[in-house]
């Protein structure tokens, strides 16, 4: 081993990490360029040539690598620096592993940095089935005009699951979606930071995702939004902040979307228009409608329309204004409902959950709706 060059080497410490982490240390460990693991062979990025200096074309040795792995059935273990390339291809079955060092403001240890502006992504992960993308920061540099972060765009559903992750990661600064999934077949999400984009931060037409503790943050769109066919999706723990929208959801069905912080969306902070059968219980939405115009329907917490099947229920809601005191008040509406059929809305709380009107009824309800039983009042604002 060179000891001298400390992207080959950790401490035993590591292999108190998990599998993940546990091959890429001991990837770390070896000179060669392919470390034999009980899980296969780790391909170290670096040794296959990139550079990660922040300057250099990294794209064919990352490609590269990632081939490699694909063909003996490893993994690629990206060490930290900054890796300059074009639109790359993550294949089915593997890991492209880093070590997650980024900040809530910037990028920050593995990170993979768009070069190119005509690019249609930087990490394409069309028929990549099984594949994991882990401690990773995806920055896209602002560059071109709708470059999504990580893509999938597949022409059918086809009669394969997905199933790939995305574990630890930052995808940020793009200036399309930050993760844009088309006709999306079984997937999680977890443990991310996805922000600053131009368009959504997850862009989903499909089914069968996990969402689990992430930040969906500032991005000029939705944090989440479902607007093709969609369905069957958790969501949970996730703070959803600082975007246009908080989260849209148009049609599908089979939702549970529970124990998430929504804060200081633009306009809505949780729509849901048509579908059905959705949980939406023990979320906090805070503040939404910043750039609303006030007393419109876009300036409200929660707006259900023309769905069916709702449960929504136990949710906290408050009005509020930028940090520091700063900023417009809003929202004016808390919760907005029309067209409903076979829905309960009860038992939110409204404590200073609204400025103009804490329930909006628009009338236009089927059978079996309820709307009671929500507490609450009005906020005063400082002068």
């Amino acid at each position: 081993m060179n000891t001298h060059d400390l992207s080959q080497f950790a401490t035993r410490r590591s292999l108190a990490k998990p599998a993940a982490v546990a091959g890429a240390w001991l990837a770390l460990q070896s000179s060669a360029k392919g470390a034999e693991t009980p899980a296969g062979t780790v391909f170290n990025a670096r040794l296959l040539g990139a550079k990660g200096d922040g300057k250099a074309d990294d794209t064919k040795p990352i490609q590269g690598a990632i081939d490699l792995a694909a063909e003996r059935g490893g993994s690629v273990f990206v060490p930290p620096g900054i890796y300059q390339t074009a639109e790359l291809h993550l294949r089915p079955n593997v890991a492209v592993i880093g070590i997650p060092a980024w900040d809530y403001r910037s990028g920050g240890g593995s990170v993979i940095r768009l070069a190119d502006p005509a690019a249609s992504c930087l990490l394409n992960i069309t028929g990549a089935f099984g594949a994991t993308i882990e401690g990773l920061s995806l920055d896209g540099g602002k560059l071109g005009k709708s470059v999504h972060g990580v893509f999938l765009n597949k022409p059918d559903y086809g009669k394969r699951e997905d199933t790939f992750r995305i574990e630890r990661s930052q995808i940020a600064n793009f200036t399309g979606d930050g993760v844009r999934l088309t006709r999306a077949w079984c997937f999680s999400i977890r443990h991310s930071m996805i922000a600053y984009n131009a368009g959504d931060g997850i862009a989903l037409r499909g089914w069968d995702g996990f969402l689990l503790d992430n930040w969906l943050s500032g991005n000029q769109g939705a944090g989440f939004a479902a607007r093709e066919e969609n369905a069957s999706c958790t969501l949970t723990a996730n703070r959803i902040e600082w975007n246009r929208e908080g989260i849209l959801i148009v049609g599908g069905d089979g939702y549970n979307i529970t124990g998430n912080f929504f804060d200081r969306a633009g306009t809505r902070g949780l729509a849901i228009v048509g579908g059905e059968q959705m949980t939406i219980s023990g979320n906090f939405v805070k503040r939404s409608g910043k750039n609303a115009t006030p007393d419109t329907h876009d300036s409200c917490q929660i707006y259900l329309e023309k769905a069916r099947g709702i449960t929504c229920t136990t949710n906290n809601l408050q009005v509020g204004r930028d940090d520091g005191g700063h900023g417009v008040w809003s929202p004016s509406y808390g919760i907005i409902c029309s067209a409903l059929e076979d829905c309960i809305v009860t038992n939110n709380v409204l404590h200073d959950g609204a400025l103009t009107q804490l329930m909006l009824d628009l009338g236009g309800h089927g059978e079996g709706t309820i709307l009671k039983d929500n507490p609450g009042r009005l906020a005063k604002r400082a002068s």
